[in-house]
């Protein structure tokens, strides 16, 4: 039986199938720019949240900002602050929904700090393992993740 008898057959017999429960998914539309930069946001999300240091869910979109200015040289030196940009803070809020939904990260709220689940941990983990432009880029975006940890710990020891 092909594909185009099977539908003859089943319209003929009036073929109907009950399900017990209907569920309602709620579909989340993204933009077209959307679809471009809220991957690679939620991956350095991601990446932050399997780190050592946890980053405070307060200050993420500065961190993702500065990360992402520090790795990409297109970025450096420009005048653009993109940890001070508006627009990128929106973006990891979306992430960083995305990746709850998907439960990739939790929130631990009594910290306000951002922990990667095990489910998460793997994704990044094979995301990083690849031998790709996105894992070169993504331990860029590691290194100086971790090397704004230190600043930030060094200036509280000189305080």
């Amino acid at each position: 039986m092909d594909i185009e008898e099977f539908f003859e057959v089943a319209k003929a017999s009036n073929l109907r199938i009950q399900l017990d429960e209907v569920k309602t998914v709620r579909s989340h539309r993204l933009s077209n720019e959307a679809l471009f930069h809220l991957p690679f946001i939620s991956m350095v999300v991601l990446l932050m949240a399997k780190e050592r240091r946890k980053p405070n869910t307060p200050e993420l979109g500065q961190l993702v900002g500065e990360c992402i200015e520090r790795s990409i040289k297109e970025f450096k030196g420009s005048s653009q602050h993109l940890g001070w940009s508006a627009n990128l803070r929106v973006r990891t809020v979306k992430a960083l929904s995305f990746l709850e939904i998907a439960k990739l990260v939790s929130v631990n709220n009594r910290k306000t700090k951002l922990e990667a689940t095990e489910l998460g941990k793997k994704v990044i983990n094979k995301a990083i393992d690849e031998k790709s432009d996105l894992s070169y880029n993504l331990l860029l975006i590691q290194r100086h993740y971790r090397n704004i940890c230190r600043e930030k710990q060094m200036e509280l020891e000189l305080a």
